[in-house]
């Protein structure tokens, strides 16, 4: 099949389209730069804004399929670039799908639309969207996701996974934030609850992103619906930043800090970042002082049903994959 991947350059992105040339599929990456990785895989490259709907709409002629990948994410900016970028965006992708006959969409989700700042165990895909949310990013994918889910329709087949906290060789985002805020000694420990939460493994993320594809039809049970995904093997959260910090060859986080002090903390930077106001983000605000004292992981029993998805690689070979790596980049 041929396949438009938008953000197809990005971490994710990039590991469904290598998975998608190794199958002998064509694929499109539609994102605002070009990326040599992309070039020697022979992808074809189309540049653009996803605010603007023509350059979407020429991106994915000749498509069978898309592949919604391209957000902007983060804990801090301005509710408009949210909006542009994940609302504005996806309702385009969604126009294009349609002026182009494209009959399978598959979106990438954000577990964070169902986060209200409490406890998330074994948490499945009944859970509601919050009333409020305390940041931007959730905030506009949740409206993103539901524009998504509510076009599933006979003329096109649409499907939302919600990966969580996704990592491994080539991340640009967690990995790299976390090492950074440790070498720095900014990395503090919130609490001291040993609150379970759930990863994913980058290429476990990308293969559930072609099953679903694979599954994907106008009345299959896959359309219409979103899915957590993850690895399914929930670890207390600063194990698992340990275990991170020990592949970069970091020593542990010892220091630790109350949940109600960093939440105390990140209201105070977010006045002072909006009365000032500061460009930079907040080195704490109260939507990750909330997110980093409580445990967030969920059933994937309905992506194992109706996907056949089983995460090939443990956090252990993960780790492996990533310590290797992080040595290869110099870390």
């Amino acid at each position: 099949m041929r396949a438009l991947v938008t953000g197809g350059g990005g971490f994710l992105g990039s590991a469904i389209v290598r998975l998608l040339m190794a199958r002998g599929d064509e694929v499109v990456s539609f994102s605002r730069n070009r990326y040599p990785d992309l070039e020697k895989l022979g992808v074809r490259q189309v540049s653009g804004d996803l605010a603007d709907p023509d350059a979407v709409t020429a991106a994915a002629a000749g498509c069978d399929i898309v592949f919604h990948v391209a957000a902007k994410a983060g804990i801090w900016g301005d509710y408009a670039d949210y909006h542009r970028a994940n609302v504005t965006g996806t309702e385009n992708v969604l126009a294009a799908c349609r002026k182009n006959g494209i009959r399978r969409l598959v979106y990438t989700g954000s577990p964070s639309v169902v986060f209200d700042g409490h406890d998330v165990e074994g948490g499945n895909e009944s859970l509601p969207y919050p009333d409020h949310f305390e940041t931007n990013y959730p905030k506009t994918k949740a409206i993103a996701e539901q524009l998504v889910l509510a076009a599933n329709s006979p003329s096109l087949a649409t499907v939302s996974l919600r990966p969580h906290l996704i990592w491994g060789p080539g991340d640009n985002h967690l990995v790299p934030r976390i090492i950074a805020r440790a070498k720095a000694g900014k990395l503090r420990r919130i609490g001291k609850c040993p609150c379970l939460v759930d990863t994913v493994y980058v290429d476990n993320a990308a293969e559930a992103h072609l099953l679903a594809a694979d599954r994907l039809e106008h009345g299959s049970p896959v359309a219409g619906k979103a899915y957590f995904i993850s690895n399914g093997d929930p670890i207390p959260l600063w194990e698992m930043v340990n275990a991170i910090l020990n592949a970069a060859g970091l020593p542990p986080v010892n220091r630790t800090i109350s949940p109600t002090v960093a939440y105390g903390v990140g209201a105070l930077c977010e006045t002072l970042w909006q009365l000032l106001p500061l460009k930079d983000e907040p080195p704490m605000t109260r939507f990750v002082a909330r997110e980093l004292s409580t445990a967030h992981w969920f059933d994937i029993s309905a992506a194992r049903r109706d996907l056949g998805y089983e995460p090939r690689i443990s956090i252990t070979e993960g780790l492996q994959h990533l310590e290797a790596w992080l040595s290869s980049q110099g870390a």
